[in-house]
Order: structure tokens, then sequence, then C-alpha cells
């Protein structure tokens, strides 16, 4: 009742029917009691209280370390809606250039109302989620796969490039998706359902952006029940994904051919941890990312030469997802 603005008898209703059908039902007078006492006292309830501190979960909190504040008070901001654009299109009016390229609009803005989306001129993708695919500088006529590519915001701008794109997706579901997208953006790629741990490409590719499953640590403003949802075991068994999929990759490459990096998470051992024992095991060595290359961004770029971004940076744009990109190559 206090943050929704829900009446508060609704809310307490709501809430008790939702402890009577989770099997809770000794403790719904409890509820009732506690929630009846919430709506009397009113928005001073909330006096005193640490929000961001309190929102958060303990493992979550110590995994963040220093930044931990910053990026738990970003979370309690609507994000707002970011656009790439096909190269030699003009962004719907409303919006402003963010020096990574994107374009950005309030949030709230309904994109199916945005000139151009009919005609496939633009799709919605966060500045921080474009940057892997620009990161690895596709060019015309290279053989690049995108893998756990849907729902293809990634695989649009590989193509737009004019390389020669096969999406990999394991998913059909979320194939029927990318096969949506990239219709209505009129892009070529070639969209293979398979697992990508599994697939390989008829000969050595030239660069391979790999996006992988993660726990969406870094897209909380976007999807809050990931604060509840994701547990520590969590992590152990994505990371264990991760290692066969960035292994995968690394067989696919020719000699001298690149890969990026990529994970929504702010969890370090789905990034950096899990580059760093890539680096160690496998045909790949590091290529750092340079100053010139992250001008855009500088406070994004770690001492390692790799891209860690939080919802923290740009406040006063608005923020941005938080990811883990960087990149080696096929030794």
């Amino acid at each position: 009742p206090l943050l929704l603005e829900t009446p508060p008898h609704a809310a307490v209703a709501t809430a008790v029917a939702l402890a009577r059908s989770r099997g809770l039902v000794p403790f719904c007078p409890l509820v009732n009691a506690v929630l009846r006492r919430v709506a009397a006292a009113g928005p001073a309830a909330l006096d005193g209280l640490d929000g961001p501190r309190l929102d958060t979960p303990s493992w979550l909190w110590s995994a963040w370390g220093g930044e931990a504040r910053a990026i738990a008070e970003s979370h309690l901001h609507e994000a707002p809606l970011d656009l790439s654009l096909l190269p030699g299109t003009e962004a719907p009016p409303g919006g402003e250039p963010l020096p990574t390229g994107s374009w950005r609009y309030p949030s709230g803005t309904r994109v199916t109302a945005l000139p151009g989306f009919d005609t496939g001129t633009f799709w919605v993708q966060d500045a921080a989620a474009a940057l892997p695919a620009r990161l690895l500088a596709a060019a015309s006529g290279e053989r690049v796969a995108d893998l756990c590519a849907a729902p293809g915001g990634k695989a649009a701008q590989l193509a737009a490039t004019g390389a020669s794109v096969t999406a990999v997706e394991r998913d059909p579901a979320r194939v029927a998706r990318l096969r949506e997208n990239l219709a209505r953006l009129r892009l070529p790629a070639e969209i293979v359902t398979a697992d990508a741990a599994q697939w390989r490409p008829p000969a050595p590719l030239d660069a391979i952006l790999l996006d992988a499953p993660c726990s969406a640590t870094g897209t909380i403003r976007r999807h809050p029940d990931v604060l509840h949802l994701k547990r520590p075991r969590d992590i152990a068994a994505l990371a264990a994904q991760q290692d066969a999929l960035l292994a995968a990759a690394s067989e696919m490459l020719r000699p001298g051919g690149r890969l990026v990096y990529a994970v929504c998470s702010l969890q370090p051992q789905e990034g950096a941890e899990r580059m760093a024992a890539a680096l160690a095991r496998l045909k790949l060595r590091a290529e750092p990312f340079t100053t010139a290359e992250m001008a855009a961004l500088p406070e994004a770029l770690t001492p390692q030469g790799w891209v860690r971004t939080t919802p923290a940076l740009w406040p006063e744009r608005g923020g941005m997802d938080g990811f883990f990109v960087a990149r080696a190559v096929r030794i």
C-alpha cells in the first residue's frame, strides 16, 4: 500500500490470499495484522529504513563489493528505452543520442508506437547490450556466428555490417522470436536451431559473439524478480554452462579468429573469472579492448582491458544494464 499506492484493503486481501495459496495458512493472521499496522502508519512506516540494502539479498550485496550501494540505488529507478538503428536511418523523434551510438527514450515509451517500428528501422536494445557486437567489429564478408542469439538484437547488429551471420539458438520458441525480429528488420542471417555447445560450423569462423546464458543480475531494473528468483547455487551451474560454451566457441574459430564473450551479469564468477579460466585452459589469448575503442565509455574499461558496465554508470542519463565483455583470439 505504501510503494504501489494500492488501496490498503486490496493489499491486505491479496497478501493473505497469496500466503494461503503457498500453503502458509497458519501465518495468514500474522500477514493480515502486520499489513494493517503498516497501512495505519502510512508513509511514516518507511522512515529510517535502508531501502536499497533491504531490497538486495545479502549474497548479491556482498558480491558487488564497493559498488553495491550505487547499483542497488539504481534499481529504484525504471530503466529508459534504448534503440539501435539500422545504418543510414533516422531515429524516431523524442530521443537523445548516446555517446556509444544508441538512442535513448524516456521510460514508459511505447516502442510499437514509434515511427519506423513497422518498417524495421530500429530495434530495442539497451546501450550496454549493444556494446559486445560493436566491439566484435565484424566486417563485410566475414563469417561470423552469434551463439545463443535470441531475441536477435546482436545478430541484427552483426548482419547490418554485411558479415555472413549464422545465428544459433537452441530454444524453438526463442528461435521463432529471432526469425520474427530479423524478418521485421529485413536483415539476412542463417538461423540454426541447435545447442551452441554441441553445434559446429561447416568451416572455421572469422569471429564469434557469445552472449552466454547467465543469472541476468545486470538487468534487475527491467526484471526485478531476478532478485528473488536467483540463488548462489544457480551461479555455479551457469558458470559450468558458460565454460562449455567458451570451449565450443574456441573450437569453431580459425587461427587468428576473434571471440567476444559477454554476459548480462554483475557476478564476477560469470564474467572475469570465466574469461580468466578460458584463457588458462583453451587455445585463446587475451586481446584487451583499447582506450580508443572505449572512448565513448572510458569508465567501463577495466585494468585488464575488459568491459564492465553497471546500472550505476551514467546516472545523469538514466544508467544502463550491467554487462561484462571480453575479447580473445584463437591461437
